[in-house]
């Protein structure tokens, strides 16, 4: 089985782009995304022409913002929309699909923002998102996929030196958000395979980023320590455009 998980940045805007053939040579079994900017319905009308799917989406209460949503060619035995705490539950930022061996968590999570108004916000909900995983974890393994917004290490982005502790996504809160997961019995399943390996999953729009490969690592796929002997590989696919992210993968034996 082969998991993918993709921000799209609109799933709308996407799909005029080369987004169809993508799937096809990504040939995922289950596709995870982030930042549909749709509503349900326009999320299902949108997709329409990717067959042989069965689609779940979360969408935010306010339009044309952040949303999740899950496409997977066998049936989920059970959808779950958001974590249950209100105040995380307006953006559609978590679905969780239950499968027979494990529950897939598809997550946006919260970005800080350019002048870190949501910095405070961010901690609460790294807190609450790991309390939730790890309530699942009690009935079976958690696969949790996404876009988590912050690059872990210093090999995570081009340039850790001027980011660290100025930017979103490379504060030591957020960093400190990740090393709570990975302390709590995740793995980070990239770093697993490639402890040493460096490759980023987004690039600002803004000079030329994707092309120098000025980017950040803040896609990941962590998994249940209980879990990871069923992965056998970790990847990042570079070569997928269409989004100022590229989408990240596992596979599952």
């Amino acid at each position: 089985m082969k998991i993918v998980s993709f921000n799209v940045n609109g799933i709308r805007a996407i799909m005029k782009k080369e987004f169809t053939s993508s799937v096809d040579a990504l040939n995922p079994d289950i596709l995870c995304l982030q930042e549909t900017k749709a509503q349900d319905l326009q999320v299902e009308e949108a997709l329409a022409s990717i067959n042989g799917f069965h689609l779940s989406a979360n969408s935010a209460t306010k339009k044309g913002y952040s949303g999740t949503a899950i496409l997977s060619k066998v049936k989920p035995l059970s959808i779950q929309n958001d974590m249950g705490i209100a105040k995380h539950d307006e953006e559609g930022r978590v679905i969780c699909a239950e499968f027979e061996d494990f529950y897939l968590v598809n997550v946006y999570v919260p970005n800080s923002g350019s002048d870190l108004k949501r910095l405070s916000y961010r901690q609460e909900w790294d807190k609450d998102f790991n309390a939730y995983l790890k309530e699942l974890e009690k009935t079976k393994p958690v696969v949790v996929c996404g876009d988590f917004n912050v690059a872990h290490r210093d090999i995570d982005l081009a340039n850790p030196k001027p980011n660290y502790n100025k930017s979103a996504g490379y504060m030591q809160e957020e960093i400190d958000g990740m090393n709570a997961y990975l302390g709590n019995g995740f793995v980070d399943t990239f770093r697993h395979f490639h402890p040493e390996q460096v490759k980023y999953s987004w690039w600002s729009y803004r000079a030329g980023a994707r092309e120098r490969n000025v980017g950040w690592r803040i896609d990941y796929f962590l998994v249940s320590e209980a879990f990871l002997p069923h992965v056998s590989n970790a990847e990042i696919h570079n070569e997928i455009m269409g989004s100022d992210h590229c989408p990240v993968s596992i596979n599952v034996k």
